[in-house]
């Protein structure tokens, strides 16, 4: 998994030099594709669930722009200055999965926009911070959010982190809040567990919708968006990131 991590971690940070006024998100989609080939691995995405040939996920990556939450569609979209650029990316290696996303900011960013990515990495760094054996995935959750909620962003419900191993979306699912449904089938993480912990903040109001491509997440007040991610495991020490190419 950790050479899985790699390969996101590498296909991540080109992305990121790439997110320049001026390029599309179809041209960073298609150089995330030959960087993660060329190492050998195999996209996660594409024709995502596999289940359903020719219904799947059309992209390499999940591109998702300003108000858009996840799942964003590459195409030939030109990014601006003072977008945020959130990039999804898994593949698997030798059997073996690595997820990861980070939001770029580019150029000129609002700062109230700023803030949002800067609090946003924040959520995901504390939850990582507070993983150990024997914790409650509803403490960490409890932290998360109220780390969110508390710099006046707002914590996105309907999507969640999750297990990844042998397959993307495993057991058990993480949410970024505490819900009463949380409470009652809480999760104790134990030593050998791998979670890909994946919070999503709002400017403003956390209610989403999903456009018409059956895909695109964006938020119902447009206002925008942050995602990060990493894929985490449960140590005898705390947390091992397996997705910062290290």
């Amino acid at each position: 998994m950790r050479m899985a991590g790699r390969v996101v971690h590498r296909v991540l940070e080109r992305c990121r030099e790439m997110c320049v006024p001026g390029t599309t998100t179809r041209e960073i989609d298609d150089e995330a594709y030959r960087i993660f080939s060329a190492d050998g691995a195999t996209g996660l995405f594409k024709n995502y669930p596999t289940y359903k040939p020719g219904e799947g996920f059309p992209a390499n990556l999940c591109i998702s722009v300003n108000e858009e939450v996840v799942h964003g569609i590459a195409s030939d979209r030109v990014i601006q200055n003072g977008d945020i650029v959130g990039i999804d990316c898994g593949v698997a290696v030798d059997g073996w999965c690595g997820d990861s996303a980070t939001t770029v900011m580019v150029g000129d960013v609002a700062p109230e926009t700023e803030s949002l990515c800067e609090v946003t990495q924040e959520v995901l760094q504390l939850a990582i911070e507070n993983v150990r054996p024997g914790r409650r995935w509803s403490q960490v959750a409890r932290v998360m959010q109220s780390h969110a909620e508390q710099s006046g962003m707002s914590v996105v419900r309907e999507f969640v982190g999750h297990g990844i191993g042998r397959n993307m979306h495993e057991q058990p699912q993480v949410p970024n809040f505490v819900s009463r449904s949380l409470l009652r089938n809480d999760i104790e993480l134990r030593e050998g567990l791998v979670l890909a912990i994946e919070p999503m903040c709002n400017l403003g109001s956390p209610a989403v919708r999903t456009l018409e491509d059956g895909w695109t997440v964006l938020t119902v007040d447009r206002k925008p968006s942050a995602h990060y991610e990493h894929t985490v495991a449960v140590t005898q020490d705390g947390a091992d990131v397996l997705t910062d190419g290290n």
